[in-house]
């Protein structure tokens, strides 16, 4: 194998390894998301389960259909959080893999 190959077949292996550990630790993260200023609490991980709700006594109290829109739209929000967090770290994974020059045709 030519030292081309060899550096890609490294990095490749490299990718692989930051990828997994990347996966890990999007799995660990936990964001909250909110609805009705606050009122409405959503406690997201990152295999996007909800791990905790708080609903503000206030809300009990009204119509159901909004105490409803509320939670979801606190669910959305957690949702929205973890994505971008697990976008922002896959581009730090890809900013940190230094990919090598190829010369073509490899020989």
């Amino acid at each position: 194998m030519n030292e081309q190959m060899k550096n890609l077949a490294k990095k490749m292996n490299e990718m692989k390894e930051k990828t997994k550990k990347l996966q890990d630790n999007v799995a660990t993260l936990k964001v909250q998301g909110e609805s009705g200023g606050g009122l409405v609490k959503v406690v997201l991980n990152g295999r996007h389960d909800v791990t905790k709700v708080q609903i503000d006594d206030s809300l009990l109290k009204g119509k159901k259909e909004i105490l409803e829109e509320l939670v979801a739209a606190a669910v959305n929000d957690a949702v929205r959080k973890i994505e971008s967090k697990g976008r922002e770290l896959m581009s730090k994974m890809a900013e940190s893999i230094d990919m090598p020059d190829f010369k073509l045709p490899m020989q």
